[in-house]
């Protein structure tokens, strides 16, 4: 499937929050992050897109956004 990586930046703030808050309640999605409350992730979350760790990506096949390691983009696992 193709994917396109979205610049954080260039999403609104609450469409943004929206989309992280989505990542780290997915299942599974955040293995061994369990006790950390909601908030606290997705400020790590936020931290790791701001710093380049991680970015955003659309999946057009499946029409959906994900958060992935930005060390993958480009790898051709995704």
């Amino acid at each position: 499937s193709f994917m396109i990586q979205i610049p954080h930046a260039q999403l609104d703030p609450s469409t943004l929050a929206a989309l992280i808050e989505e990542f780290v309640t997915r299942d599974g999605a955040v293995q061994g992050h369990h006790d950390r409350p909601t908030a606290q992730r997705i400020e790590s979350v936020m931290k790791q897109l701001q710093s380049g760790k991680v970015a955003i990506v659309f999946d057009e096949k499946d029409e959906s956004c994900t958060i992935v390691p930005t060390e993958t983009l480009g790898a051709g696992d995704w």
